[in-house]
């Protein structure tokens, strides 16, 4: 019994979120019952590509939240993309943090007029749209990311979050700016396919959260483990992704505070039980 007790005491310690301090909920507020377009509302057919400020300007105009991704070019700068590498999106065989920002800036987004733009660009032009920053792993450079990032946030003084699927970025924003509404990114483990096991098994059952402590849980749109559905019961702000027409919609925003989506246009804003303490 003894064993059992403690097990279970590990297990809560390991997948709690952390507390939402007061000056935050304001913030909170604002992301409750938000449909957030997914890389900008970018269109099915790449004539309106994700992350490129078109995408941006849509979601602005449409009024829905924007959820965007930002990495380090070679030479420090913080760019608004999503891959690793450059293949599937300008057909270049290279990574993003071997190019410096010059030679990214002139590759082309799924062959449009389009190029990757600058995280301060796209905030511009994203003016007042409460938007979720997913900071991409950046190994031994995470420091260097997320002070960057967390830069350019304070200059715009407005509602914004940050998630992540590393813990160690989130704790990074644990430690660094306890003052930011962070969330953790996770989806099953079987889904973490370039990762080794054991790491995919921590991350997918949210058991690195003693890392990140987050606000948040952005989990995928799959059903949750065990583990994940001890630390929901915990009551931190619950984000589904990536919503889609195939999904029961309906049933996606009734049941999580904020719906990640993309390739359909719902309302801006949804009913949501807020159930974040």
């Amino acid at each position: 019994m003894a064993a059992v007790l403690l097990f279970l005491a590990a297990l809560v310690y390991c997948v709690a979120p952390g507390k939402m301090p007061p000056e935050l909920k304001k913030t909170a507020e604002v992301f409750y019952g938000l449909n957030c377009a997914h890389r900008g509302l970018h269109t099915e057919d790449r004539q309106v590509p994700e992350n490129s400020l078109g995408a941006f300007t849509a979601a602005r105009k449409a009024g829905y939240g924007v959820e965007l991704d930002v990495r380090l070019s070679k030479d420090g700068q913080v760019v608004v993309f999503h891959d690793d590498d450059l293949k599937r999106a300008c057909g270049v065989d290279a990574l993003v943090d071997s190019l410096n920002w010059e030679a990214l800036s002139a590759l082309p987004l799924f062959g449009t007029r389009e190029c990757m733009p600058l995280f301060t660009r796209a905030m511009e032009v994203l003016g007042d749209t409460p938007v979720i920053v997913e900071l991409k792993s950046a190994g031994e450079n995470n420091p260097e990311l997320c002070q960057k990032t967390l830069d350019i946030l304070r200059a715009q003084g407005r509602h914004c979050c940050v998630e992540s699927f590393d813990p160690r970025v989130v704790g990074w924003f644990r430690k660094n700016a306890p003052d930011v509404l962070r969330g953790q990114l996770s989806t099953p483990a079987r889904k973490f396919d370039t990762i080794s096991k054991p790491r995919a098994f921590l991350l997918g059952n949210l058991l690195l959260n003693c890392i990140s402590r987050p606000h948040f849980i952005a989990f995928s749109a799959d059903p949750w483990p065990l583990s994940a559905r001890l630390c929901r019961a915990m009551r931190p702000i619950v984000v589904i992704w990536t919503v889609r027409p195939g999904h029961n919609i309906a049933k996606c925003e009734n049941e999580n505070n904020m719906v990640i989506f993309e390739h359909y246009t719902p309302l801006p804003r949804y009913k949501t039980l807020r159930q974040a303490s």
